[in-house]
């Protein structure tokens, strides 16, 4: 949520949570060593097979260290689903088509907790390699296993409660804090979600209850949900508009730290519609991103600034329908970007998205409309109302809920070299009609990390924004990675997305070491700056550039 220079915080309750945070810490570290990871490290006995396609394959999630099945041949479109490592004694030697088919295993000698199947999937093999924050290609995925880890506390859970081990309910979470050292004194914005200079903060406290459908299974429905809690500083830019106590904390008073229910979903797996339809309904992710806002998804801890400005979630229903292993589609409707169907300025919105991998599993592009309606910036026009009358009166001007209206287009080119270095690539477009400088409207009071609060200026017609951002990995061992984000930039010629208008670049590189399936440390180097128009965006309106050197640690429990 791009909120016009955004902030606040109850500060005495920093130390007693920093204490809890620490105590936390100390209990999971010492039970990290009792976890044990159930993804498999099965061989992907695919590789050995010449002149084929994935498309109706089962076969083993990629979680080696050393798994290069994004350069595996293709394998007979009609072949028969095959269990992995099993194939037929008498026929190891005669082509895939000439095989006697064999069924789909309904249960894995690799089952986990959370994939009854274990490790087989009707999907191609993972192009990336485990140790990065996800192992497949950006978008949705159906027939993908769920190879999470029993994390301790729901190891915990089950012994008390087995039957919810046997339902595959999940419940599970982790502490995120942060801390930089920064070139500006008071505030790091444009910058996220570390806008605090030069102190540690709590970025994000999560508890998440879960249930994943299972959808490598054919034979029958399924359901799942997830609840996501999200406390600290990082509930500023998941607020939507309607949803609380965040929309109150953030958009009335300004508080610093603050409690977003970040997803709130249910979801309806049909197996029989095409290769597999989701129903997802209630507040989600919004998709198309490289980045996201929990910790555990992103290759750096800072974001990208044009990440900062586009949509976070929707609320609303939303489709998605695997053709085959090449081509998935998704539509559905939405109340716009990060607003409640109940918020005021809540409008009917369409958004439409294609996925593709290419054949060879090297390659992927994921993209279409994240927004689209009439494109009128919300109540911008009562806003104006509201200080004409406060100007003829001498009285204050009533505080409006003033909120963007993105119109949304994203596009993502994903490459993998091989398991081990990939690369992606995302651009987007932004439009809305009379618009107000800086976006939506924060009418809590100002403080020294967000100082320019209040409606800005109100810009009539045409306002566009668009960004450009690239990542690419490169793994270094079993336990770490090396990110590197050398573009990453953001035309706001209006400054209808950041209150000044100018564009901005960033460079950053950053490391992730994992101590264990638990902890995990992410050092980082940053450096940004305006590129034009004389403008002094940072450090709330003083600076022209700003260096960041800082980490954050992530501790599962």
């Amino acid at each position: 949520m791009a909120i016009n220079q955004k902030p606040g915080l109850k500060q005495s309750s920093l130390p007693l949570l920093l204490f809890c945070l620490v105590s936390l810490t100390q209990l999971l570290v010492a039970a990290s060593a009792q976890v044990t990871d159930s993804k498999s490290t099965q061989p992907n006995v695919l590789l050995a097979l010449q002149g084929a396609d994935y498309s109706t394959l089962a076969i083993p999630a990629s979680s080696s260290a050393n798994n290069d099945a994004v350069n595996a041949p293709q394998i007979a479109d009609n072949t028969q689903p095959i269990t992995a490592g099993s194939p037929h004694p008498a026929n190891n030697n005669l082509p895939v088509a000439s095989q006697p088919a064999i069924s789909s295993p309904t249960t894995s000698s690799s089952a986990t907790p959370f994939a009854p199947e274990g490790d087989l999937r009707r999907a191609f093999p993972s192009p990336y390699d485990s140790v990065f924050p996800g192992t497949e290609f950006l978008g949705p995925t159906i027939g993908v296993p769920d190879t999470d880890p029993v994390y301790p506390l729901e190891a915990a859970i089950y012994q008390a409660c087995p039957a919810l081990q046997k339902a595959r309910i999940k419940i599970y979470g982790w502490a995120n804090p942060g801390m930089d050292y920064s070139t500006s004194h008071h505030s790091n914005i444009p910058l996220t979600y570390a806008i605090v200079p030069n102190r540690l903060e709590l970025d994000q406290l999560i508890l998440r209850f879960e249930r994943t459908p299972d959808t490598v299974q054919t034979e029958h429905k399924d359901w799942g949900f997830r609840v996501t809690n999200l406390f600290g500083l990082d509930y500023r830019w998941t607020t939507a508009l309607g949803w609380y106590p965040a929309s109150r904390e953030l958009l009335n008073h300004n508080y610093q730290y603050g409690y977003d229910p970040v997803e709130l979903y249910g979801q309806l797996y049909f197996p029989k519609i095409a290769k597999g339809m989701l129903l997802k309904f209630g507040r989600y992710i919004s998709p198309p991103d490289i980045e996201a806002q929990l910790a555990p998804d992103n290759y750096l801890w800072t974001h990208s600034i044009m990440f900062t400005v586009d949509a976070y979630t929707h609320t609303g229903i939303e489709s998605t329908i695997k053709l085959n292993n090449q081509w998935t589609i998704q539509g559905g409707i939405h109340a716009g970007d990060d607003m409640a169907p109940w918020a005021p300025g809540a409008i009917p919105t369409a958004e439409a998205y294609i996925r593709w991998v290419s054949k060879n599993n090297k390659d992927s592009f994921y993209g279409g409309v994240d927004s689209i309606n009439n494109g009128r910036f919300r109540l911008a026009k009562e806003v104006e109302r509201a200080a004409a009358v406060a100007a003829f009166t001498g009285m204050p001007a009533t505080k409006i809920p003033a909120h963007d209206n993105l119109q949304q287009f994203n596009l993502t080119w994903s490459h993998a070299f091989n398991s081990r270095i990939h690369t992606t690539t995302e651009a987007y477009y932004l439009y809305t009609f009379d618009a107000l400088e800086g976006g939506t409207v924060n009418n809590g009071p100002p403080k020294p990390f967000a100082a320019l609060t209040g409606p800005g200026a109100f810009l009539p017609g045409y306002s566009q924004a668009w960004g450009v951002v690239n990542y690419t990995q490169f793994k270094i061992s079993n336990k770490d990675f090396i990110s590197v984000r050398p573009v990453d930039y953001l035309g706001d010629v209006r400054g209808w997305r950041t209150g000044f208008p100018t564009t901005y670049a960033s460079w950053t590189i950053g490391w992730t070491h994992r101590f264990s399936d638990l902890l995990s440390f992410r050092p980082e180097i940053r450096y940004e700056r305006a590129l034009n128009g004389h403008q002094n965006p940072y450090d709330n309106g003083n600076r022209r550039y700003q260096f960041t050197f800082g980490a954050d640690l992530i501790q599962r429990f």
